[in-house]
């Protein structure tokens, strides 16, 4: 467990005895490792491998959490994952039900490249199906284009 951490804020009268602060003040502990998410949720949900629009070609960018996901599965020579692609809702059901399942199998494909067996990964593509946010903001619309590595 993370030790809390506390900030001091010292905060000076005005001249008409009036005082200025901060409130609403929220400390974050920060990123929860990704393994600690897989132990206590059984899944890692991630937004860090991108694609272009419209595509299941992986960004550069990608790499970086597929080598996280790979140093785990290094580390736990016996978990399986199940690769699900999630889409928002931008462009017909059938549209995304391809492209999630695309999205899936480019994932398992990098890790495979990156040599890990490809009877540990499983890729599911489940389209625009499952949303975990409002589809009618910019801001749902990013929480719901996802990946999870689910635990099998």
């Amino acid at each position: 467990m993370i030790a809390p951490k506390y900030i001091k804020f010292h905060v000076e009268p005005q001249s008409n005895s009036q005082y200025n602060g901060i409130s609403n003040v929220r400390i974050a502990n920060g990123a929860v490792p990704l393994y600690d998410r897989l132990t206590t949720d059984g899944k890692i949900t991630t937004y860090a491998i991108t694609f272009d629009v419209g595509k299941a070609t992986l960004k550069p960018e990608a790499d970086t959490e597929i080598n996280r996901i790979k140093s785990i599965m290094v580390q736990n020579a016996s978990l399986k994952f199940e690769v699900q692609g999630h889409c928002d809702n931008t462009g017909t059901a059938a549209v995304n039900n391809k492209l999630s399942q695309q999205r899936a199998e480019a994932i398992v494909a990098r890790l495979v490249e990156l040599g890990i067996s490809a009877d540990r990964l499983t890729a599911v593509g489940k389209g625009s199906s499952e949303p975990i946010a409002d589809n009618s903001t910019d801001e749902g619309r990013a929480k719901n284009r996802r990946v999870v590595f689910l635990k099998k």
